[in-house]
């Protein structure tokens, strides 16, 4: 199964491919294995997704890019559910959400410098946005940047960056006279601090960033007159994708508990065979079909260009946010004492939903920014 069942041929296609190299490059036995290791990924594993075109969906034809179905969102969320099933690791989001806004926003400085090393994968970007206390809410952030003759000092304090101490750029936000903006800031730049932080995900990696008086050239300033707009796009993509995640890990999570009801046997039945299993089986098919539904349809209207994007996008993290955790969770249950134990694979899955649960802004969060939008139409 997967979230879109109107997949074109092109598209099932990349699905294919992504889960066969995924499967061959990084099983779950990978996966335990980078654990350990600081960096989280394999540099050239993730070259070879580049190759894929894990980074080009979101960037224009004319910088090297374009999706496969003329809807480069809904391409990659084929990605990320992929990665889901799997708990991958590798900065997907960061990277493309860096990647679609300098294509998008960018002055063609920008795009040559930046661009081209992302879509061959040899070099990382992200996105130094959110705050302590902030909750990826612009009207909350207090880094600034003030312009000081053709250069801009930056200073502040950013956490939640993902793969900040594997990145070469960073595409951080701040204030310039009260009004959002955003710069592209290498991070061998003097004043940048970058210290990577324990994240409860097996291979996702996070760093908080200390800008201490960064002075970047007036060219390193990305959208002027769009930032805010930008940011805004790049918390729903960034919000969908990581929805389009945790569908993969849900579905593979109780994909694997059900075999399991099947294998177990308990005087003489197999579980699966049992009332209670069956109506809690039940009850977390409907959550999941109703997961990728919503999800799907927000990615259909996000990357079209729908007025009702937003909205989709908000419900879907409300929904999806909501349920993944409580689903993996009681997989977690199910799967009897040996669910518990490291050996086993489920936690891996549990702590990837529980990772997105919050990361992006939290399901309060989103339910509250949904119910301004719902609001506003009711007005209207």
């Amino acid at each position: 199964m997967t979230l879109d069942i109107e997949l074109s041929e092109d598209q099932e296609l990349f699905r294919d491919t992504t889960r066969k190299f995924l499967e061959s490059e990084c099983p779950l036995t990978t996966v335990r294995q980078q654990h350990l290791e600081e960096r989280g990924f394999d540099a050239k594993y993730w070259r070879s997704g580049a190759e894929l075109g894990w980074t080009t969906l979101l960037i224009s034809e004319a910088d090297g890019g374009g999706s496969i179905s003329g809807n480069g969102i809904a391409d990659l969320m084929i990605v990320a559910e992929e990665m889901g099933r799997l708990v991958s690791p590798g900065p997907i989001i960061p990277v493309n959400v860096v990647a679609a806004t300098v294509s998008r926003s960018g002055s063609a400085e920008l795009r040559a410098s930046v661009i081209p090393g992302l879509l061959d994968g040899s070099s990382i970007a992200t996105w130094a946005h959110n705050e302590l206390g902030m909750r990826w809410d612009v009207a909350r952030m207090k880094t600034t940047a003030k312009k000081d003759g053709d250069s801009y000092v930056i200073n502040g304090d950013k956490v939640d960056v993902e793969a900040g101490a594997q990145a070469d750029t960073l595409l951080v936000s701040a204030l310039v006279d009260g009004e959002a903006a955003q710069f592209i800031v290498p991070t061998n730049t003097a004043g940048v601090t970058i210290t990577q932080v324990d994240a409860i995900d097996m291979v996702k990696r996070f760093s908080s960033v200390k800008l201490a008086n960064v002075k970047v050239p007036t060219s390193a300033r990305v959208g002027e007159t769009t930032a805010a707009q930008d940011i805004e796009m790049q918390l729903l993509t960034a919000t969908l994708l990581q929805c389009a995640e945790m569908c993969g890990a849900m579905e593979r999570a109780f994909e694997f508990t059900l075999e399991y009801l099947g294998d177990r046997y308990l005087f003489g039945r197999p579980l699966a065979s049992y009332q209670a299993l069956k109506h809690r089986a039940a009850d977390w098919k409907m959550r999941l079909e109703g997961s990728m539904a919503i999800t799907t349809a927000a990615g259909r209207a996000l990357g079209s260009g729908d007025h009702e994007g937003p909205e989709l996008v908000h419900s879907a993290k409300s929904y999806v946010g909501g349920w993944a955790t409580e689903m993996v969770q009681d997989c977690v249950q199910m799967n009897g004492g040996i669910g518990v134990t490291w050996e086993h694979d489920v936690h891996m899955y549990l702590r990837r939903v529980t990772l997105n649960r919050s990361l992006y802004g939290s399901v309060a969060d989103h339910r509250e920014k949904l119910a301004k939008i719902l609001d506003q139409v009711k007005v209207g």
